[in-house]
């Protein structure tokens, strides 16, 4: 069975919602970042907008850290977009993206963060976040002490297809994710806390990493939407094969 008929079929387990439509798109089809709310980065280009390297349309982005990038004296080096999407609690979202570490991407023992839902508060680890640490990809709800729930292998020079599905709550019992890789429903619905009490979140996309890590790293990013239904955010059907005359 192919990717797309495999999510065409989870569409009929997921509730239908009242209003489903695209509520916003980060995919870097404007040829610039203006979809996004703001940067936080040292130089315009560590946040580049190429076309070169692209999963879908005519551009992407392309984010890159040097050991000593900090453009908001925090821990950690980082160049990141930020989406001021405030998703209120109780609401439920689905996000797709797709993801690519080249070939020469550094393996560390050390943290690398490269999609953050963050806490509208100043500080600490993010409600959600993804991850890479060693060669793999995490996906972790709750904080720093929180549950890492999915875990998969980085396949540098290969895109990630992602689309998580998130209840936005910090009542355990209320919130959850569900997680789609490569046309692969790997995290059925899993309960935690998406939200720190009563603050709402707001999206991250980039390089986030541990200071200790010394060699340059870049990190691409493409076709980032955010819809109220899962429908919205599945691939295009394959296109049908010609009849023979």
């Amino acid at each position: 069975m192919t990717a797309f008929l495999r999510l065409a079929a989870l569409v009929l387990l997921v509730p239908p919602l009242a209003s489903a439509e695209v509520v916003w798109k980060g995919d870097f089809e404007t040829g610039n970042i203006s979809q996004w709310t703001r940067s936080q980065s040292v130089a315009n280009s560590r946040l580049q907008v190429v076309s070169d390297v692209v999963r879908e349309g005519r551009y992407a982005l392309k984010a890159t850290v040097r050991q000593g990038d900090d453009p908001i004296g925090a821990s950690g080096n980082r160049n990141e977009l930020l989406y001021i999407s405030e998703e209120k609690a109780g609401s439920t979202y689905f996000y797709k993206w797709s993801t690519m570490f080249p070939s020469n991407y550094p393996i560390s023992d050390g943290w690398q963060v490269f999609a953050q839902w963050h806490q509208e508060g100043c500080c600490g680890s993010p409600p959600l976040e993804f991850f890479v640490k060693g060669d793999q990809m995490h996906l972790r709800v709750g904080g720093a002490d929180g549950d890492i729930p999915w875990k998969g292998p980085l396949n540098k020079g290969q895109w990630h297809d992602f689309i998580l599905q998130v209840k936005w709550s910090s009542n355990a019992k209320v919130g959850f994710v569900q997680l789609w890789h490569n046309g692969k429903l790997v995290l059925p619905k899993t309960m935690g806390a998406t939200q720190f009490g009563k603050e709402m979140n707001y999206l991250k996309l980039g390089l986030y990493r541990e200071d200790s890590i010394r060699p340059e790293a870049s990190v691409y990013h493409d076709g980032f939407t955010m819809s109220t239904a899962l429908e919205d955010v599945l691939p295009p059907p394959p296109a049908p094969e010609p009849t023979p005359e």
